[in-house]
């Protein structure tokens, strides 16, 4: 670690989620004082669909060890729609998915952090930071100061750290989803099959779902509705006593196509999936909490002098899937082993982006370019399920990939390898389709 003016000074962590909390743990571990800071007591609820690739498993192999102390669930069959209703199920012969409750599973990791030597501070709502040569100073709301040798900010999409320091300025309406989702009991509302993922992609409400342009879809040329339905995205996630539903929106979308409370919306996608027979049950107000995620890819600048970004903060999330936890851990982890291996400040940030873009750059780059083509396009979606019933073979790779037997480099040349034009197809629809929509310096892993 690079040496500072004042050694008392410890590593302060920014945020107790997955990506913070892994960060303190492999801190603590390699014998670095580290602070973990959040302004919540946990156990604490959080807005997620809680769900991760079973990956993390052989990813961080001390979850398998953990996991029976809260209510994991683990999944095996993806339930996969596009637009239209045209629908494939896929079985993965075996666990894929892990079904969490934040709840729960942030709370176990911070317990894992403490445990190995993180001191943990509840209670401090970062408002201002201040950064120079020889170390970082962090101010709560009521006003208590915390100095640091190194600060990995943890702290979501809407980093404090982030917009205090600069490296954030905000995100553009394009670059995030709106995520509406309840987390509701079994006993109120649940799924006929809590063995299996049920998503939809291309998900578009119906005129009584408060839709705006719905007549003039009407009256467009053959399957122009098809293609502006792209931009929705649809899920429930079994766990093992609850169920989480959730519907969400490009936000750019949301506010220019959806005239509709994000709650209305939510409870009238209930009731569709209770009258389809996907759920049984009432939408419950109180379980209902909308987030933010990032989806434009991690931030060109995801570090600087003594502060790194890992997770949300970073915009460290797969744009097609939208999951996040996964890659929480994984750049809570490279931040702590930057910030163990650097022994300079200049080299700390370079240290971080070289490690994240060796291990998750290239799929994180991959699922912007895909869910762009994708959502510029509902047919293409449309295309994607309906090709999943024929190409046993490739979505037998995807599925090792889930479950962390095959790594994302081979997957991708597997991929291609068998189908070259694939790779044509698609360079050629992103040429001929829309721009892609400007970004706040993303993707630049």
């Amino acid at each position: 670690m690079f040496a500072t003016s004042s050694p008392a000074d410890p590593v302060v962590v920014v945020g107790a989620g997955p990506a913070g909390a892994t960060a303190a743990r492999a801190l603590a571990s390699a014998g670095i004082a580290v602070r973990l800071l959040d302004r919540s007591a946990f156990p604490r609820n959080k807005p997620c669909g809680g769900g991760i690739s079973a990956r993390v498993l052989k990813r961080f192999p001390y979850l398998v060890r953990a996991l029976p102390r809260i209510a994991a669930h683990r999944v095996s069959r993806l339930y996969l729609e596009g637009p239209g209703g045209r629908a494939t199920t896929i079985d993965a012969r075996g666990p894929a998915a892990l079904m969490i409750r934040r709840v729960e599973f942030d709370a176990l990791l911070v317990s894992l952090a403490v445990d190995a030597g993180a001191e943990l501070t509840t209670g401090a709502d970062i408002v201002q930071v201040c950064e120079d040569h020889e170390r970082v100073t962090l101010t709560t709301r009521k006003g208590n100061q915390f100095t640091a040798s190194a600060v990995i900010a943890a702290d979501g999409v809407n980093s404090v750290v982030a917009r205090r320091l600069g490296i954030n300025k905000g995100w553009p309406a394009s670059a995030v989803a709106l995520d509406m989702m309840e987390e509701t009991p079994r006993a109120l509302l649940r799924d006929l099959d809590p063995e299996t993922l049920w998503v939809a992609y291309g998900y578009s409400p119906e005129e009584r779902d408060g839709s705006r342009g719905v007549e003039a879809l009407r009256h467009a040329a053959g399957d122009a509705r098809q293609r502006a339905s792209a931009e929705g995205y649809a899920y429930v996630f079994p766990k093992r006593d609850h169920v989480n539903v959730g519907i969400g929106y490009v936000l750019s979308h949301f506010r220019e196509a959806i005239d509709a409370a994000p709650y209305d919306v939510q409870r009238r996608f209930v009731e569709r999936l209770r009258e389809r027979g996907v759920l049984v049950g009432e939408s419950v107000r109180e379980h209902f909490t909308p987030a933010l995620i990032p989806i434009g890819g991690p931030l060109r600048h995801t570090g600087r002098g003594r502060v790194l970004l890992a997770g949300d903060a970073g915009g460290f999330v797969n744009a097609v899937t939208a999951e996040g936890i996964y890659y929480a851990m994984v750049t809570g982890e490279l931040a702590a082993h930057a910030v163990r291996r650097s022994t300079a400040v200049s080299k700390l940030a370079r240290i971080y982006r070289r490690a994240c873009d060796h291990e998750i750059g290239a799929e994180l780059r991959d699922s912007v370019r895909i869910q762009r083509y994708l959502f510029a396009d509902g047919r293409r979606i449309a295309r994607l399920v309906d090709g999943a019933h024929r190409e046993r073979a490739a979505v037998d790779l995807v599925v090792d990939f889930v479950k962390g037997s095959r790594s994302y480099r081979d997957l991708r040349r597997r991929i291609l390898s068998r189908s070259p034009y694939l790779l044509l197809s698609f360079v050629r629809d992103c040429l001929s389709t829309r721009p892609l929509r400007s970004q706040p310096g993303v993707t630049g892993l």
